[in-house]
């Protein structure tokens, strides 16, 4: 949930969110749930880096420090000592993390490059299995929340591939490792101690916190930070289960969008054609007007009918590195950019969802 967010060029990544890939954590409702974090000093360079999510650093030196003052702060935070030795009693850094997290992007997509790989056929068909296996539940959390389960689902999509690729590494291990050396090692710190005190309210145990090399969590990706907001016990089993339970998982991305905003029964855009003499590389995309307005001054829509003459508001919506697509959005756009902000994440979450459904 990365605006919940890591960096993240605005279509970078072949799959924004994706487990195994640097992703943007989604924002908080009120805030983002990442702020851009003061840079900190380059710690001097470690020896191994290897391809093992699980592989240590060979070369530590001051890990252990670290390990004391952080065990100090876990407990001033709230968090039991049992937890705190049970969690970090045996916790070393991880090359692997260090690796991805140094890695410079090795080029970004147009617009259409990232929307067909994205919103592919396979991942259609299968979101649409999976809205049709789990469409009872749906429909309760919809009920509860108010939210399209197409939006839900295409989001599940986007993040894990439908809960099929949550992540490999121990997020503990893996938020001490950047926490220790990171870029963002007080923002990583901050997750850190998050992590520990969800282990500690018997969520999920140390072992079972799995997730992304960055932290992010489940079948959502939520960040530790995230999770304690706005995860949901949908089940009612006593535990926010967003790794083993779809109603809890699914439920928590439902939540996180009902208190971003989300309006039921809206749509989230309408792929729109421009009146002539449109410039793409000079659009305001701030303004909002009416659709009845946007109709007057010569936009229409993609097959060249009306639009719809109403007073619900609109404002441009243009991909990043689009050749020529443009979208007029409404107001749950902005509502799916709050899970993950790049203007491409939500018009792709969007039109997953329209072709799930």
């Amino acid at each position: 949930m990365l605006s919940r967010r890591l960096l993240l060029a605005s279509a970078g990544p072949i799959l924004a969110g994706c487990a195994s890939s640097p992703r943007t954590v989604p924002a908080a409702v009120a805030a983002p749930v990442a702020p851009v974090a003061a840079p900190v000093p380059t710690p001097a360079p470690v020896t191994t880096i290897a391809a093992s999510p699980d592989q240590v650093v060979a070369d530590a030196a001051g890990f252990d420090t670290f390990l004391v003052g952080l065990r100090a702060d876990a407990r001033r935070a709230g968090v039991s000592q049992a937890t705190v030795q049970r969690a970090l009693g045996s916790v070393r850094p991880l090359a692997r993390v260090l690796e991805l997290d140094r890695k410079q992007p090795e080029g970004v997509l147009s617009w259409e490059q990232y929307r067909d790989r994205i919103v592919s056929q396979t991942r259609i068909e299968n979101g649409r299995r999976a809205y049709a296996e789990n469409r009872a539940l749906l429909e309760s959390i919809q009920g509860r929340y108010g939210v399209s389960p197409r939006v839900i689902v295409a989001i599940w999509g986007m993040e894990t591939n439908y809960g099929t690729n949550t992540g490999g590494f121990n997020v503990v291990e893996a938020l001490a490792t950047l926490a220790w050396e990171g870029r963002r090692a007080a923002f990583f710190k901050g997750e850190l101690i998050s992590a520990l005190r969800i282990i500690d309210a018997g969520h999920v145990t140390a072992e079972g916190m799995r997730g992304s090399w960055a932290g992010a969590m489940g079948h959502p990706q939520f960040m530790p930070t995230s999770f304690e907001r706005l995860a949901v016990d949908f089940d009612g089993d006593g535990r926010k289960d967003i790794w083993g339970s779809r109603a809890d998982a699914l439920g928590s991305i439902a939540n996180y969008l009902a208190r971003s905003g989300w309006q039921t029964d809206k749509g989230w855009a309408m792929e729109a054609r421009p009146p002539a003499g449109f410039d793409i590389e000079r659009v305001d995309t701030e303004s909002r007007r009416s659709m009845a307005e946007w109709a007057r001054m010569g936009w229409r829509r993609a097959d060249g009918s009306p639009l719809p003459a109403t007073d619900t508001e609109a404002s441009l919506a243009v991909p990043t590195r689009s050749s020529g697509q443009v979208f007029l959005g409404l107001p749950n756009l902005r509502v799916i950019r709050r899970y993950n902000s790049p203007m491409n994440y939500g018009l792709a979450v969007g039109l997953l969802a329209d072709k799930v459904a």
